[in-house]
């Protein structure tokens, strides 16, 4: 069982407040009060900046937090090995980016599940940075991400490679071009991703390279939801930056149009990030085999 004081810990951190924490965990404020004293003694440091009525983490307590969650990942984790063990079946969460709903991997996590009875998968989406951080937190047991992140505690396993296009109604007259311009593109409205994304984040690091700014373009919205932007393309709003394998299905059915920009390549890896301790790489193995001939199939 996970410590009573790290449980406090985590709601006072969620709430900021120790009467509400106090009614979250049906716990008297004093009761609330001497848990955070007490694990702040064993600390010893202080852990919250008291104000009026509000709390704030230290940099001491965000350090616990970050620890306490992990904590009680594991220990929800091991709870759920235990039983899945007992009914003979294997749980994986695994997580994707808003991009990834938008491509082949969704279409194969499901597959997999199909062909293994005694498997079952939870598919979770977020953005890239909490998935690293659900990752190493022991809250997902495999995240797939573009690109990589530096880190110790994490392998990787090459699924793809992926590259960003312009994205147009098949109606704009760019669409009758084999190519789009940095100047065309300046010409028109853009729907981007929002700048936390990977794909917006790639775009205007290319965009740097080339000696240009985001602020040089004319970006009229901002969506984090990638069927959204599509749909909104479509609908000839305007132009939009996407990886192609969140695309390429509507263009085979005709509904968009993708084209390369003149001068920016940007390409990217898509990976399967894991625990150095996850011990069921023959998983990995096998959906990797299942996105290979389901993409050779489409």
């Amino acid at each position: 069982m996970l410590d009573v004081k790290l449980e406090t810990l985590l709601v006072v951190a969620d709430c900021g407040n120790f009467t509400k924490a106090a009614e979250i965990l049906s716990l008297t404020q004093p009761a609330v009060s001497h848990h955070i004293n007490q694990l702040e003694k064993e600390c010893g440091a202080r852990l919250f900046l008291r104000g009026k009525g509000d709390f704030k983490l230290t940099q001491e307590g965000k350090i616990a937090v970050t620890y306490a969650r992990r904590l009680k990942a594991l220990h929800e984790k091991m709870l759920q090995k235990i039983a899945d063990e007992q009914k003979h079946i294997s749980r994986f969460r695994i997580g994707i980016t808003h991009t990834s709903e938008n491509n082949t991997i969704t279409e194969v996590l499901a597959k997999y599940a199909s062909q293994n009875p005694n498997v079952t998968i939870t598919i979770l989406t977020d953005t890239i940075n909490n998935l690293y951080d659900m990752l190493e937190n022991y809250e997902l047991d495999i995240a797939i991400v573009e690109g990589k992140r530096l880190s110790s505690k994490l392998n990787y396993f090459m699924l793809d490679t992926d590259y960003l296009v312009c994205v147009l109604c098949n109606e704009n007259p760019l669409s009758k071009q084999s190519m789009v311009t940095i100047q065309e593109l300046k010409k028109e409205n853009m729907i981007l991703r929002l700048p936390s994304s990977a794909t917006r984040q790639l775009f205007e690091a290319t965009l740097v390279s080339m000696n240009e700014l985001i602020e040089n373009f004319n970006v009229s919205l901002e969506v984090d939801n990638v069927a959204t932007i599509k749909e909104l393309v479509r609908k000839d709003f305007g132009v939009s930056i996407l990886p192609r394998s969140a695309c390429i299905g509507d263009v085979r059915k005709g509904k968009l149009t993708i084209l390369p920009i003149e001068n920016l390549s940007m390409m990217r890896e898509m990976n399967i990030a894991y625990h150095k301790d996850f011990t069921y790489l023959e998983v990995l193995n096998d959906i990797v085999r299942l996105y290979q001939g389901t993409v050779q199939e489409t």
